[in-house]
């Protein structure tokens, strides 16, 4: 797969700012990035075309109504007080060839700073490492590495995922890689391979999340009889014996 097109020239006028599509803002969550109290700054655009995506309407390259990087760093002051972190999400954020400066900006600003990404551009990806200011990555692990296609829709798309592992791994920053399992899309053995190349690559943690139906655009996939999403307890003692920490998250 090449390496997806970046947005070089931001279409939003900003001053001396970073020239962001911001596509969306979450002003509080206290469960992206746990420990923390965080605000969520959704960067609109992505390559990938992901069956289960729930925020299918920033995978446009351009969309109506995207928010200056001013007005967000307005919002992000008025939090000042209420929140002490910042994650970064999408859409992908490393589509967006400013995000590095956006990163520094609000580091600046006296947050912690987290990343959400696909892994979809490895070299964008150590970009935003080298900027030296994440203090946590969070990256999804769509399918088996040779499987992405499954999920993504896009071919060869697990081997740029596969190289921004290693570099999340490699980087020492603390990470998190993130399967969502819904049983029409992956087996138990895909979840099995998963662990077990995650766990090759040097992986220390491993969330699957289960999938769920709000939000999903695709209606085959809210109306399964796969449904609803689990793990057997068999099958989750075996994943947490191939990778060190895991964890299943939307277990009622």
């Amino acid at each position: 797969m090449d390496v997806p097109k970046r947005f070089p020239e931001p279409s939003t006028a900003d001053g001396d700012r970073p020239r962001l599509r911001v596509g969306g803002f979450e002003p509080l969550t206290t469960v992206e990035w746990p420990g923390r109290l965080s605000a969520v700054v959704f960067l609109q655009g992505c390559p990938w075309k992901c069956r289960y995506c729930h925020n299918a309407e920033l995978t446009p390259l351009t969309a109506a109504g995207v928010t200056p990087w001013s007005a967000t760093v307005r919002l992000l002051e008025a939090r000042r007080g209420f929140i002490d972190a910042v994650i970064f999400s999408g859409g992908e954020p490393t589509y967006q060839s400013q995000l590095p400066d956006a990163l520094r900006e609000v580091a600046a600003m006296g947050f912690a700073v987290a990343l959400q990404t696909n892994g979809c551009d490895p070299q964008a990806l150590q970009a935003a490492l080298d900027t030296g200011v994440l203090s946590f990555v969070a990256m999804d692990a769509k399918a088996p590495f040779d499987d992405y296609e499954l999920v993504t829709q896009i071919p060869s798309s697990g081997r740029p995922a596969r190289a921004s592992a290693r570099i999340i791994i490699a980087s020492g920053i603390a990470h998190e890689l993130r399967t969502t399992y819904h049983p029409a899309l992956l087996t138990h053995a895909h979840l099995r391979q998963i662990a077990t190349e995650l766990a090759e690559l040097g992986a220390r943690r491993w969330v699957v999340q289960l999938f769920r139906s709000e939000g999903c655009p695709v209606r085959w996939l809210r109306e399964s009889v796969a449904l609803p999403a689990r793990i057997p307890p068999d099958l989750h003692e075996e994943l947490a014996g191939i990778i060190e920490e895991f964890e299943v998250r939307g277990e009622e």
